[in-house]
Parts: structure tokens; sequence; C-alpha cells
């Protein structure tokens, strides 16, 4: 089974001719969404598969910031006495 035929689809088309559209589209018929002739989207089926995207370049990284850990630094110190201090300055 192929890709379904898309057609074109002007705002003055879809404005006058919805009802007719609308069966279309229920019947597992697409359509391309142009304004002044520039398009602007697509009315699909609801049950239509989602488009995949190709990959254009495998992933050439490993790990990431999810491989990195938290290092505990030499001023460690609870957050609530960092609030105290913070807190002083106001007085």
């Amino acid at each position: 089974m192929g890709e379904p035929q898309v057609e074109s689809l002007s705002q003055r088309e879809l404005r006058n001719e919805s009802g007719r559209v609308l069966r279309a589209v229920g019947e597992g018929r697409s359509f391309v969404l142009t304004n002044g002739g520039v398009a602007v989207g697509r009315i699909i089926p609801l049950d239509a598969p989602a488009p995949t995207l190709p990959i254009a370049r495998p992933a050439k990284r490993v790990g990431g910031w999810a491989a990195l850990t938290p290092q505990p630094s030499e001023d460690d110190r609870p957050m609530i006495r960092i609030l105290d201090e913070l807190r002083e300055d106001r007085t």
C-alpha cells in the first residue's frame, strides 16, 4: 500500500466546500491547505499514520548530560546556612 494521494486545497475552497472536504477526509483523503498559493498546513484523517522523520546522519556522541554526575565542592554548605548568610546582608 503506497502513500495516499494528497490534493492541494485553497483557503477559499475549504471555506466554500467544507462539507465535501470533510467527507473526503473521512474517506481517508488528505489535503495540503494553501493560502495565496503558499502551502500552510495539512488536513489529514485522524487515523493516518504519523509521518516518519528520515535520519540524516546517525548520532556520534555517547553520554551527554545524563551521564554527568554532581561533583561536591569544597565549600559544600547546607542551604539553610547559605540563606542565613544572604539574609544577614539585609540587616
